[in-house]
């Protein structure tokens, strides 16, 4: 039983890491927290099962064309909402994001109805592999974890060789001296927006392959998802996913102890990291100094 839990959270944990990193990769470059990114998943979301269900092609298929419109999703959204915004305070930000999540969950309530529906996803939560004589893992278990390393090793690689991988991170730096060095920074904030709507985006579809496919699936995954970013820090990638792991592990043995208190325990973690840590576990406290 304590392997099955810890296995289990593991894996859900993952899943709020992954999903948790498109946040952090929007906060790492433009300073905002986007509060629209489990709408934006769940939209990419709905987009594959449009794909799929009603036109009939194949996961192969369906699977990077959403990728493809999650990229300009998240784009448009940045070059729509964000940009025309003149020298916006933080407050202005979260209200941009809150408007715009609004704005996805009416507009995918309106094509696709209120009713929820079954995500067909290529991984299985019933079928089953024996890893270990006594423990087995069933597909998606062994997909988050997969997936979520190669998400990991990739953006490692993007960020530290890329070309726009390091002009992201001399944007977050320092945006004004990225601008004097030549860099584009409102294509650099454009593209950035893509990449988390697209990561965001593959974590949805897990989330959504777990549970129900509905316009507000993705509130609940968003703030354990939030949760795991302040946890492990904001600014700091691998920190979200450990985050990620942690909350998982914590949320799967105390939703086993008492059931009832699970749904509270993403708040709790919130409320105690911005007491007592505010930088998260991971990140580095800076005080500004006038």
């Amino acid at each position: 039983m304590f392997e099955m839990l810890l296995i289990e959270g593991l894996a859900i944990g993952a899943c709020y890491g992954l999903f948790g990193v498109a946040v952090a990769i929007i906060y790492k470059t433009s300073d905002v927290i986007n509060f629209a990114q489990g709408e934006m998943g769940m939209v990419a979301t709905f987009v594959a099962y449009h794909i799929m269900v009603i036109y009939g092609f194949p996961f192969w298929i369906a699977f990077p064309a959403t990728m493809i419109f999650a990229l300009l999703l998240g784009m448009a959204i940045e070059f729509c909402f964000l940009r025309p915004a003149k020298n916006p305070t933080v407050l202005g930000l979260l209200i941009i994001t809150l408007g715009a999540e609004m704005l996805l969950m009416g507009a995918a309530g309106w094509k696709w109805g209120a009713e929820q529906k079954d995500f067909p996803f290529l991984l299985s939560i019933h079928k089953k592999y024996e890893i270990f004589p006594g423990l087995a893992l069933n597909e998606w278990t062994i997909g988050v974890f997969i997936l979520s390393i190669v998400i990991m090793t990739l953006l490692f690689l993007f960020f530290r060789y890329s070309r726009l991988g390091i002009a992201m991170r001399a944007t977050q730096q320092n945006t004004n001296a990225a601008k004097i060095m030549g860099i584009k920074v409102e294509r650099v904030f454009s593209i950035t927006w893509g990449i988390s709507s697209m990561i965001g985006a593959i974590a949805a579809m897990f989330f959504a392959a777990r549970s129900v496919l509905d316009p507000n699936f993705m509130m609940e995954p968003f703030m354990r998802a939030f949760a795991a970013a302040v946890l492990g820090g904001l600014t700091s990638i691998p920190g979200v996913v450990i985050g990620g792991l942690f909350l998982g592990i914590i949320e799967n043995f105390f939703g086993y102890a008492w059931p009832e208190w699970k749904p509270i325990v993403a708040f709790v973690v919130i409320i105690l990291i911005i007491t007592i840590r505010p930088s998260g576990l991971f990140s580095k406290h800076y005080v500004k100094k006038v």
